[in-house]
Parts: structure tokens; C-alpha cells; sequence
């Protein structure tokens, strides 16, 4: 059996010490480490963090040769057991790698844990120690004898149960008779557990029904990982976990029972992170049969994997009457707002950014909105687009599609071929051509009409004047207005402004919010800016576009009096309650 010893060397120095063993290694015993870790697609290069790499077999020091940035060779003689040690910085409070200090540990085996090359499909064993007085231990990885062991069938098991260490929350719940665990690290003391346990339930319940009816789930166990921060935002799905960061102030309160926007998003993410268990976890790409932890792993399929995930998150809040059909539509228009103002949707196709997510979507800067588009947004819409469809047409919902999709390949490795073949079946027809249009093409998503159809009205709200100049800028009291993003062929591209510009005036008129400056704006539309590059000041003339260009999108439900009853039935079976 392949074991780890993680040992917390120093909690002040965020160190981590691993002990691997090997029982009869190859002669040339490769070891590595991911530079990657499944679910977030940019390589990390993880072996940084890595130093102090030893080894011996017995008494006897084993040279290792470094093949390359994470990869060692140990000349081994004999059957001995390979032991290799080496110490691992933990600082990083993502939800991707590991951390280590006096409060708190966290890690992911990906960060911590050298693959043995050719040893990888045999039983795992994980022991940790020296854990300070008083810390526990959470993760969804299977005990095993010891206090503080863990086993797993293979690495790929292994790596995929991170691992919590602290002082902590603990609460439990079942959801069709599955236990289910939530560990909150960093709560403030007024934290409703009672609450979020409650919810949280009621989103798990509403899944498992989703994809198995009255039948138990593929996993036996689960375990919400939840670190609460200052401000802060994300999740990485797991086999049977998940690990969460949110801001504490978006955490339940005692005795308060509104319903926040920073409580729907913690929501959203947890409902989000819970799909990926059958979505992307068990149900993936084809390319991802088996990953490959050395390089980047290509796919195009992310805006399903990803946008579809992102469509049924919000969706699961509405089933289960977390949220009403108001605040529905309110996160819908809100990602198409934010679709409609990348000018990188005109340029890159969903398929592509999913291909690409490997050197653009984790490496956002300036030009982003003009260069690409998430997959996660537009991914969503595309599939509000094919429900919308296939809901107006009778032939099913997206619904079918998905459960479909997982009959068809008994919960495993999916390819678009397999996507298009259950959308037929569902539809009766050939979807090729929307595939073609929505996925691997660039032009807008039909949605305004969909929407109409079930009888939702679509209202463009007047455009602020940072969107009829095409920018994207932060600022405040304080701080002024500081350009962020200029957008491609927009108004403040042709007068000259650049993303790092400050905005320190309007026709000689001081402002530090940049709508401040609409009561300026004369009838011709021709503005003078006094703006700072690299602490130069510079004079830019503007002409700011007429308001008739849309801004925001808002989303409501028409009045019934004035719907189809066709349309109204199409509404109530979308938005339920």
C-alpha cells in the first residue's frame, strides 16, 4: 500500500512534512507532482511549493534525479520500501491547494501528495499527526485503523478528498437517507447553522430526486467544506465533497430571517458545487477519462460541464422555493446583462473560451471583455436557451436531456456527439443547427424571444455613462473613477482613454463618480476629460453616444390577463411557485 504521513511541522511557518512510502519500488521509481488540480483549469504549478526532497531504503540514501519542474527519479536497489520526505509551504487560502497556521489547515492532495508513476490503481493510505489540542478533522476520504488515517482505492481517489484541520463547525443532516456533513471554519458567533443546514438539505434532497428518483445516489457520504473569510468567494467540487470560501457576513444570521443577496449566492454556490458531483464529476468529458496531472487537459465542453452546472444552481434555489420566480429572473437578467456587455462574445465562441479557459479565463486582465466570454455565463444561457426550446416545441425539457445523458453513459465519460444524440431524442429533431449557432458560433442568443414565449417580458434599462462610453472603471468617494477595462470600439477607446487611466474631471468639473457627470453633458455630446497616465495629465476630447443603447437587462413575468394560456402554462411549469 502506497502511504502518506502528513506531519504539521510548523504551523507558524505553514509547514506541512510528508512522508511517502513505497513498498517495493522500481529500479527508477518516478515520482511527481500535479501541476493541476480537476475543476480549476490553469496549470499552478503546485511543485513550487515543494523543497527539502529526500529518500531513502533503509539505511541507504537514494540519489533523486529531477526529471523536470515536478518530476523526480529515485535510483532504488532492491525490493526495500522507498521513503521519501520533503516539506510543503501552505499559504495559499484557495480552495485549490493548502494552507497551514495556528488557527486553521486545509489541503488538497493534489498540492501535497507525490504520484508514484505505475503504482497508481492500488490502495492509498493517508495518516496525519501532530495535530495541535483541540483540532478536528474533516473530510469525506474513508477512515481507516488510527486515529487520523484515511484510505482511498487509487491516487485519483486520493487527491480527490480534501482535507479540513481546526477548530471548527460541525453540523449533520440526511437527504434521501444519505449522511451529509457541513464543516464552517471562521464563522463569527451569531452563525444560524440550524439554518444553513436546513437549506442546504433541501437543495440535496431536490438533486438526488433530480437525477435518481427514489433511488440512493452513487455516493454513500457527503461533506460541505465551508472556510468563512473577511470577503471572499469560490468552490471546487469533489467526488463526494466539496470545498467553499464565502464571506462570513453571507453566512445565516440568528434570529434574522431575510433572505440577503450574499445568502442567495452562498446558496447558489452550494447548489452549484452539489451538481458537479453528478455533472463533471461522474458525467465529464470524454477527454477527462482519465487525467493527465502533468500538463493542461483540453476540452471543449466546459460551457456544458461549467454553463450547465451555472444554469441549474439558480434553477434548484426556485424548485425548492428558496428563492420565488422573481428573484429567479432577477440572477437571470443579471447574467445577461453581464453576457451583453462582452464584446469578447462577438469574438469567441462558447466552445473555444472552454478550450481556452487554460491561458485566459483564470488570467483576466484588461482586455478580457473584449478578447473572450465565460463560459460559465454564456455556457448558462445556452442551456436556458435549449429548455426554453424544447419546452415551447412539447417534446421534454433540459431535464430530460441531463438525466438522458446519464442513462446513455451509466454516469460516465460523455462527448458533444453523445449531447447532440440525447438532444434528438428528446426534441424529436435535430438540434445541429442551434448546437452550431449557440456553442460554436458567436452571435446572440435568441433569448429575448424564448423569454416572450413563456411569458416573461425583457426591459433594457437606460444605459449608465460608463456603459454609453465603453468602460469599465471602479470608483467611489474616495478613491475617484479609475478606468479598468476600455471596450472595443466604444466610445472612450476613440477618444484615447486606456485601462490604469484616471478620471479626474468632465468639461473642467471635478468628479469622483463618473454618473455624477451626466448633469454635464451638453446637447452636442462633446466632452472634455482631464484624465492621469503614469502621472502625467492629459486633456481627451469624447463624444458620448446617445442613451438609446441599452444597459442593464431586467426580466419579469407578463400579466397574466395579457399572456396566452399556452405561454402561462409554459411560465408555470419554468417558474415554479
Amino acid at each position: 500500500m502506497i502511504s502518506y504521513r502528513v506531519t504539521l511541522a510548523d504551523v507558524h511557518a505553514h509547514l506541512y512534512q510528508v512522508t511517502l512510502s513505497v513498498p517495493d519500488p522500481a529500479a527508477d521509481q518516478t515520482l511527481s507532482l500535479p501541476v493541476w488540480i480537476p475543476g480549476s483549469y490553469l496549470v499552478r504549478e503546485f511543485a513550487r511549493h515543494l523543497s527539502g526532497v529526500s529518500a531513502r531504503q533503509g539505511s541507504r540514501e537514494v540519489v533523486l534525479q529531477q526529471a523536470d519542474k515536478a518530476t523526480w527519479i529515485a535510483r532504488c536497489e532492491g525490493r526495500g520500501a522507498l521513503v521519501v520526505t520533503y516539506t510543503v509551504y501552505a499559504f495559499d487560502t484557495s480552495v485549490r491547494a493548502a494552507f497551514l497556521d495556528a488557527e486553521r489547515g486545509f489541503f488538497n492532495g493534489t498540492g501535497v501528495c507525490l504520484r508514484v508513476h505505475g503504482r497508481e490503481d492500488e490502495p492509498h493510505r493517508l495518516e496525519l499527526a501532530r495535530l495541535p489540542k483541540g483540532w478536528d478533522v474533516a473530510t469525506s476520504m474513508t477512515p481507516a485503523d488510527g486515529r487520523g488515517a484515511f484510505q482511498a482505492t487509487g491516487y485519483d481517489e486520493l487527491v480527490d478528498h480534501p482535507v479540513e484541520l481546526g477548530r471548527f463547525w460541525r453540523g449533520t443532516f440526511k437527504a434521501a437517507g444519505v449522511p451529509h456533513e457541513f464543516v464552517v471554519a471562521g464563522a463569527l458567533p451569531d452563525f444560524d447553522g440550524d439554518r444553513l443546514l436546513a437549506d442546504t438539505r433541501r437543495i440535496c434532497e431536490s438533486q438526488i430526486t433530480f437525477w435518481h428518483g427514489k433511488k440512493k445516489p452513487h455516493f454513500k457520504r457527503y461533506v460541505f467544506l465551508l472556510n468563512a473569510v473577511d470577503d471572499g468567494y469560490g468552490g471546487l467540487e469533489h467526488r463526494a465533497s466539496t470545498a467553499l470560501i464565502a464571506a462570513r457576513r453571507d453566512l445565516p444570521q440568528r434570529g434574522k430571517t431575510e433572505l440577503s443577496d450574499g445568502y442567495v449566492t452562498l446558496l447558489g454556490l452550494i447548489s452549484h458545487e452539489y451538481f458537479h458531483t453528478w455533472n463533471v464529476k461522474r458525467l465529464r468529458p470524454a477527454e477527462f477519462a482519465r487525467y493527465d496531472y502533468t500538463q493542461e487537459n483540453y476540452t471543449q465542453l466546459l460551457w456544458f460541464f461549467e454553463g450547465f452546472t451555472s444554469y441549474y444552481d439558480d434553477q434548484f434555489l426556485l424548485r425548492t422555493g428558496l428563492i420565488d420566480p422573481a428573484r429567479y429572473l432577477k440572477l437571470v437578467a443579471k447574467t445577461v446583462t453581464g453576457v451583453l456587455g462582452m464584446p469578447g462574445r462577438k469574438v469567441q465562441s462558447v466552445a473555444q473560451a472552454s478550450f481556452d479557459a487554460w491561458v485566459k479565463y483564470y488570467r483576466g486582465d484588461e482586455n478580457t471583455p473584449n478578447s473572450t466570454i465565460s463560459y460559465y455565463t454564456k455556457g448558462s444561457l445556452v442551456a436556458l436557451a435549449l429548455d426554453l426550446t424544447l419546452r415551447d416545441e412539447g417534446r421534454g425539457t433540459l431535464d430530460d436531456v441531463m438525466r438522458g445523458l446519464w442513462a446513455r453513459s451509466g454516469g460516465g465519460p460523455v462527448s458533444e456527439a453523445d449531447i447532440a444524440a440525447v438532444l434528438r431524442e428528446v426534441s424529436g429533431r435535430p438540434m445541429a443547427k442551434e448546437l452550431a449557432a449557440w456553442v460554436h458560433g458567436t452571435d446572440d442568443l435568441p433569448l429575448q424571444k424564448l423569454l416572450a414565449r413563456v411569458g416573461v417580458s425583457w426591459t433594457a434599462q437606460p444605459p449608465t455613462l460608463a456603459q454609453r462610453l465603453g468602460l469599465r472603471v471602479s470608483e467611489g468617494p474616495l478613491t475617484g473613477i479609475k478606468v479598468q477595462s476600455v471596450l472595443r470600439g466604444g466610445a472612450g477607446e476613440v477618444a484615447g482613454l486606456s485601462a490604469g487611466d484616471e478620471l479626474l474631471a468632465v468639461d473642467d468639473w471635478r468628479v469622483r463618480r463618473l454618473d455624477d457627470a451626466l448633469r454635464l453633458l451638453p446637447a452636442s455630446g462633446q466632452v472634455e476629460l482631464l484624465t492621469v497616465r503614469d502621472g502625467r495629465v492629459r486633456r481627451l476630447s469624447a463624444t458620448v453616444p446617445d442613451a438609446a443603447d441599452a444597459g442593464a437587462v431586467t426580466l419579469a413575468p407578463t400579466a397574466v390577463a395579457s399572456t396566452a394560456a399556452a405561454a402561462l402554462d409554459l411560465r408555470r411549469a419554468w417558474l415554479p411557485g
